[in-house]
């Protein structure tokens, strides 16, 4: 009942304008209404079903462990010695012939079987028979592994998944199956109970926004859709909806049940799970559409919306198709080994009710796609969009220079005042010709400038 696609949920938390969510209430709350309604009028209360021996089954499931094989009970005959593990016969052990050759099962010692026990002697072999493996540790590690890779790739989000999976069972195990059997319209339990599982996970798992409602409502008119269709197409092709199964159960139960109701409830809630799938990834894409352009109106929208649709619709219907014939394998398998004609072995009882259900099935996920995009057009149309916030740019790195080594820096030189060519200078005194050993070491550490030209102007 859930789907295993990832979709975005960047919008969740914007507010829908006041006008989105008026129209939203207008079209969710009367669904959501009457599927509350419907649950009430339709669950079984104060009904008590008879069960095991009530309805004439007496056989009683015992657990064992194969202790011993011997193969002196004839030619296709192995005995089979087990211990018993529970029951009115608990830690004894006795031996069972069992059919060996193709086909049958093999066991080996320490294999965990299950036993019917139909008798009144508890400790007489005859009374006994091997009817199945044990296999609850294998399953539960299965199941372990597959929570684990949920929550490995969704983390919060994996576990609002598994905890939608796990409502959806207990709709199915606490409201569908009791309700069918205690005798109310398989059909009408059907739509109710689909609906009460879709309301729970879309909203469990994708949370209370405009964005899954509008899911919400594409899932609700594809599953009216496959109602009237799976109606209309299963009374025309005047299908029964009586194979072996259901005939059994019908023996069981001892009162009329209508079995085309429930070959019509199966179809609904088979195509649950891809139903979602499909509504909500529309959904999606609409959105993000409108987030990257606020300003493409509600027909644009759905234009590129459809084209979206396009891509994922054959895939899905494939999906669908494939999931039907693999469980119909064996049936499919035993009608070819008959003789019959292709036209035939189509238009049997068996075969077709598999065909009206997948073929009703399948145009319900296809109109899903166009009916869920334009409903998302519509309202996100109205949505008020906040924009993609634009990256910060990154800065542009400055250009290299080479970088050439600094010219040392020259003291400036003190300023001289004075004649310009003695130095003499007349705050100082009056001007003494220096001695000759000075003027001669003087001379020697720096030489004399050239002599220069007297301007006319000088004293």
């Amino acid at each position: 009942m859930g789907h295993g696609h990832g979709h975005s949920h960047a919008l969740n938390e914007e507010p829908a304008s006041q006008r989105v969510r008026t129209l939203l209430m207008w079209l969710l709350v009367p669904f959501a209404l009457a599927t509350i309604v419907g649950a009430a009028l339709l669950y079984p209360f104060g009904h008590e079903q008879k069960t095991g021996a009530e309805i004439g089954l007496h056989q009683t499931p015992v657990e064992a462990v194969v202790t011993g094989l011997a193969q002196d009970c004839g030619e296709k005959c192995v005995a089979v010695t087990v211990q018993m593990s529970d029951g009115a016969a608990s830690g004894q052990s006795i031996t069972i012939p069992t059919v060996k050759g193709p086909g049958a099962p093999s066991f080996q010692i320490g294999d965990e079987v299950v036993l019917s026990y139909a008798g009144s002697q508890p400790q007489a072999a005859e009374s006994y028979q091997i009817v199945d493996f044990q296999r609850g540790w294998s399953l539960a590690v299965l199941a372990l592994l597959f929570a684990g890779a949920v929550l490995l790739l969704g983390r919060w989000q994996g576990l609002a998944a598994l905890g939608a999976l796990l409502l959806s069972f207990v709709v199915l195990v606490l409201f569908v199956m009791p309700s069918i059997l205690a005798g109310e319209n398989p059909l009408m339990v059907a739509v109710v109970g689909a609906g009460l599982i879709m309301f729970m996970v879309l909203y469990l798992t994708h949370g209370i926004s405009a964005r899954t409602s509008t899911a919400v409502l594409g899932t609700l008119v594809s599953l009216a859709l496959i109602g009237v269709l799976g109606a209309l197409f299963s009374a025309v092709s005047k299908l029964t909806g009586l194979d072996e199964d259901t005939t059994n159960l019908v023996t069981l139960l001892g009162t009329d049940i209508d079995t085309r109701g429930l070959l019509l409830a199966g179809t609904l809630i088979g195509a649950l799970g891809v139903l979602d799938d499909v509504t909500v990834t529309q959904t999606s894409a609409v959105w993000e559409l409108r987030r990257a352009n606020e300003e493409l109106t509600w027909r644009e929208l759905f234009a590129a919306g459809s084209r979206i649709g396009r891509d994922h619709m054959s895939s899905v219907v494939n999906t669908l198709v494939m999931a039907y014939a693999g469980a119909a394998l064996p049936l499919l398998l035993a009608i070819s080994l008959a003789g019959r004609s292709m036209g035939e072995i189509l238009t049997s009882q068996q075969i077709a009710q598999e065909i009206v259900r997948t073929l009703v099935g399948s145009i319900g996920l296809v109109a899903a796609i166009p009916v869920t995009t334009a409903l998302a057009a519509l309202v996100a149309a109205r949505q008020e969009v906040t924009p993609i916030a634009a990256p910060a740019p990154e800065p542009e790195p400055e250009p290299k220079t080479e970088k050439r080594a600094a010219k040392p820096v020259k003291p400036r030189p003190a300023r001289i005042e004075g004649d310009l060519f003695i130095g003499y200078d007349p705050d100082k005194g009056p001007w003494e010709r220096p001695s000759e050993p000075r003027a001669r070491r003087a001379g020697s550490a720096r030489p004399a400038p050239p002599a220069r030209r007297r301007s006319s102007g000088s004293p």
